[in-house]
């Protein structure tokens, strides 16, 4: 019973077959094999975009620091939520690989308003040389606190940033999750959207190592092939991240993954709504939430081996009915009977 993340889970039976498939004989290195350029034209199918910049990596934060170093000069700041993952989980790689530039918080919570961000960007850029300058909005799609925009909430976000001529970058590790929730297409949700690059997740969803770094304005190309290289995130044998991506897109099995993962928390949600003290605390829009449970529960499921991350208290000791916080991800690997074992045994 494994609810601590998406990264705990198997990887995908197309994207092993796919790998296997690559392993046979010889191909370019460095992004120069074939598999790549299917996986590039099917990434600009898939996001109507035919000119996009499309090049892999072998992690979200390299995704991440990357792109937005592409996007940001060492003297400006990126404007995101005090939850993203760039602020809060990647230790500093976006400051490092930019080389120095720094992130501002926009408002306290994990969802950006166009009211916060407004006032976020106005509020740099008022000491001339003396401090940072106005770099581009990160957002993170689906937040980490379950939550996933809608089309209209990030058009707004972007049309702030735009206002004051910035750039706007989304953080999509779960970026398959947040477009079936919202039933959309991916150029929806980007470009159309206002976005100018996206980090595009695999590895949550069945990969075993491999996202994409898409910009959709093509003179952005060389700039980030070049800080790939740099940064040491260039894979000589390349094709083993064109493999993965390429498994993963075929017949729209990231898709299919994605409604699954979603659906196995909708089912762990709903069962857990029946149990005694339970309590909701985040949104749950795609496929993780934050809640609490009586310790009692957690003791039950600890001894039954569930994994999952409960973020405060003692498990061991204290009250029976002292609620404790928890954080539960449900990955499309999850069959049907272990959320219901997981459920009932949180009933007692």
């Amino acid at each position: 019973m494994y609810f601590a993340s998406d990264n705990s889970g198997p990887v995908l039976p197309e994207v092993m077959q796919a790998l296997a498939r690559a392993n046979e004989g010889f191909a370019m290195p460095y992004g120069a094999d074939t598999v790549m350029d299917e996986v590039r034209a099917t990434l600009r199918e898939i996001f109507e975009a035919p000119e996009a910049v499309v090049h892999l990596v072998s992690t979200g934060t390299a995704a991440n620091a990357l792109a937005l170093a592409t996007m940001c000069q060492p003297y400006e700041t990126v404007f995101c939520t005090p939850t993203a993952h760039i602020h809060e989980d990647e230790c500093n790689a976006p400051e490092f690989y930019s080389g120095g530039a720094k992130l501002t918080i926009v408002g306290a919570e994990d969802k950006m308003t166009p009211q916060a961000l407004h006032a976020a960007i106005s509020a740099e850029e008022t000491r001339g040389v003396h401090g940072p300058q106005r770099g581009p909005v990160s957002i993170t799609q689906v937040t980490e606190r379950g939550a996933v925009y809608s089309l209209a909430e990030l058009k707004a976000l972007t049309d702030v940033a735009k206002g004051f001529g910035l750039t706007c970058h989304l953080d999509g590790a779960r970026f398959a999750n947040a477009q079936v929730a919202l039933g959309c297409t991916a150029a929806e949700m980007t470009w159309k959207a206002g976005f100018d690059a996206v980090s595009f997740g695999g590895t949550k969803n069945g990969c075993m190592g491999v996202e994409a770094v898409i910009f959709f304005d093509p003179a952005k190309e060389w700039e980030f092939e070049l800080r790939r290289k740099r940064g040491g995130h260039l894979f000589s044998k390349h094709r083993y991240l064109s493999a993965q991506m390429q498994g993963y897109l075929a017949d729209d099995v990231w898709l299919g993954t994605a409604r699954k993962a979603n659906a196995n928390s909708a089912r762990l949600l709903a069962g857990l709504q029946k149990v005694e003290d339970f309590n909701l605390t985040s949104a749950a829009d795609a496929n993780l939430f934050f809640a609490t449970l009586p310790r009692a529960a957690h003791q039950r499921l600890a001894v039954a081996g569930a994994k999952y991350y409960v973020l405060e208290g003692d498990v061991e000791n204290g009250a029976p009915d002292e609620a404790l916080p928890c954080r539960l991800v449900s990955g499309w690997s999850v069959t049907d009977d272990l959320i219901d074992q997981f459920i009932e045994i949180a009933k007692g």
